[in-house]
């Protein structure tokens, strides 16, 4: 048996072409049932994220069973094959088993490390199972995939640092500030950065939120989806000297805080330190305020900084994940060839020994003067006869399974000696790692 994946990521296929061939999570029954009633294909299971869509599937036929998941890819989605199949990768048996391990351990993500993909995987894996279109190979390979992926981020420090703007603003502020427990953050503009922003400062501990914005309704809607505070932009100057850390983010032409709001804001705050990031283009902030003793000003241009420094650190530790991939690839691609050699040894002995009782029962049956102790050597000559005749080709099925050639010499004892159907073709075999 065969794990194949094909599919496109954003490495691929730009985002106009992989919308098309997205698969709606509440629809997935109806092509997880497609899928697996194409000819060949055994279990399959569909990842549909926003910058990749991939089919994950199991079959005796690599080339047959690549070509008719591509075909069913455009048909699904009522696109010419000949648009679609340029953006297509294909992988099967050990390459297959590494693409899916490093997906899921993010080291194939736009942002390495980033943690979204493994529930979206987990999710995708959830549907199949419901829907039953995953088996026995395929729940134990994403299984496996899933404990090589915590793996990963408990063994390396792939997603421990920042590498978005807003989430580096945060560790920035951690930075400088220590514990933000106690601390409270003035949001200045109430977009998707700033948004974001408060995610990362509320889960790393701060004390609360204020957030203003010229226009008062999308401040009061920031606000209250964090449990925070909106204030009248009007009114700024008037609640600033409350906040510890300051993040603007407008569309403004101008500055729309200067050196002497500061100056005043620090007095009320009686010199204690206040924290600005200013992430605005243009300029929010002037840059003199971070002259004044007690104000420290950081802008995008150092957030990028930051950001570039752990991108390159991630790229480190990403060959650490490289190290740990390889290791558990050997693993599963063993009990993979296990499952397939296993049955097929046991099967062939069977068909043997079915074979070895049949003709010692005729002979013994014709044998009129039979010795007293004739059946019992006649029986062990057999059995010796057959344990020699079976020894070359257990052993070389069973290299075969070491050496990643096992469904060629599985195939044809299958058919050279007309073995019947394998255990887990009817899902019933589990075998232990």
């Amino acid at each position: 048996m065969n794990i194949i994946v094909v599919g496109l990521s954003h490495k691929t296929a730009a985002v106009e072409i992989r919308e098309k061939v997205a698969f709606s999570p509440n629809q997935i029954e109806k092509p997880l049932g497609e899928l697996i009633r194409l000819e060949g294909i055994i279990e399959g299971v569909i990842v549909s994220t926003c910058n990749r869509v991939e089919i994950y599937a199991t079959t005796r036929d690599i080339a047959g069973g690549i070509a008719r998941i591509k075909r069913f890819m455009a048909e699904y989605h009522h696109l010419p094959f000949e648009l679609l199949e340029p953006h297509l990768y294909s992988y099967h048996a050990e390459s297959a088993i590494r693409h899916v391990f490093r997906v899921a351990s993010s080291l194939d993500s736009m942002i390495i490390g980033e943690p979204q993909i493994l529930g979206q995987i987990k999710t995708s894996y959830g549907y199949a199972a419901e829907f039953k279109s995953s088996g026995i190979i395929l729940n134990r390979f994403l299984h496996k995939a899933f404990s090589v992926a915590k793996r990963v981020r408990t063994e390396t420090r792939i997603a421990s640092s920042a590498v978005s703007v807003a989430f580096a603003a945060v560790e920035l502020a951690k930075k400088i500030l220590g514990c933000l427990s106690d601390k409270t953050v003035m949001l200045i503009g109430a977009g998707e950065m700033c948004e974001l922003a408060a995610k990362h400062f509320l889960n790393s501990g701060a004390k609360g939120v204020m957030v203003t914005n010229r226009t008062f309704e999308r401040a009061e809607k920031l606000a209250d989806e964090f449990g925070g505070e909106a204030v009248r932009f009007e009114s700024l100057f008037e609640h600033l000297h409350r906040a510890d850390i300051v993040l603007s983010s407008t569309g403004a032409p101008h500055c729309i805080i200067g050196p002497q709001d500061v100056k005043e804001v620090l007095k009320r705050r009686r010199f204690k330190p206040i924290f600005f990031i200013d992430i605005a283009v243009p300029r929010d902030i002037d840059p003199k305020v971070d002259e004044i003793e007690n104000a420290y000003l950081f802008t995008v241009d150092h957030l990028q900084e930051i950001i570039q420094a752990n991108l390159a650190q991630r790229s480190l530790e990403a060959e650490k994940a490289e190290e740990i991939i390889n290791q558990e690839i050997g693993q599963f691609h063993k009990w993979l060839s296990t499952l397939e050699v296993t049955p097929t040894i046991v099967a062939l002995r069977n068909r043997f020994d079915e074979i070895r009782r049949v003709e010692l029962d005729k002979t013994i049956t014709g044998w009129k003067e039979l010795p007293p102790d004739a059946e019992k050597r006649l029986e062990s000559l057999t059995i010796a006869m057959m344990n020699k005749l079976l020894h070359a080709p257990t052993s070389a099925l069973k290299q075969a399974g070491q050496g990643g050639r096992v469904d060629l010499y599985v195939d044809a004892l299958r058919q050279l000696f007309q073995l019947e159907a394998l255990p887990h073709d009817n899902e019933e075999l589990e075998l232990e790692e």
